[in-house]
C-alpha cells in the first residue's frame, strides 16, 4: 500500500479549521474519491504529545492507494488538483505533504 500523507499544524483558528474541514474539505474528498483512486482514507486529530505538552502538529490524513502507480495515477489528476487547491481555504497554520509506503 501508498499513501499520501498530509500533516497540518496547528492553524491560526481551530474552530475555522475544523467548520471548514467537516463541512466542505472532506466532503470534496469523498465526492472526487473515485477519480483520484484511493481506496481509504484515515484522519487523525492529535490531542497531545506522549509527555503531555502541546501537539507541535494539529491533524494527520493518509489517502491509501493499492500501488505506487495507482497514487501516481491519482495524484494526477484534475480531481486531486482540486483537493490540494483547496488546501489554501483553511490550512493557516500551513502543512506538509509527503507519499510513502507501508
Amino acid at each position: 500500500m501508498w499513501a499520501v500523507t498530509v500533516i497540518y499544524n496547528t492553524p491560526e483558528d481551530a474552530t475555522a479549521f475544523e467548520k471548514y474541514y467537516a463541512e466542505k474539505h472532506l466532503p470534496l474528498v469523498q465526492r472526487l474519491q473515485k477519480e483520484i483512486g484511493f481506496t481509504k482514507a484515515t484522519l487523525v486529530k492529535f490531542a497531545r504529545n506522549l509527555d503531555g505538552s502541546a501537539s507541535a502538529f494539529y491533524r494527520q490524513a493518509h489517502l491509501w492507494f493499492p500501488s505506487e502507480e495507482a497514487l501516481r495515477q491519482g495524484t494526477a489528476t484534475t480531481a486531486f488538483a482540486a483537493v490540494a487547491d483547496d488546501l489554501a481555504n483553511f490550512a493557516t497554520g500551513g502543512l506538509v505533504g509527503m507519499e510513502g509506503t507501508e
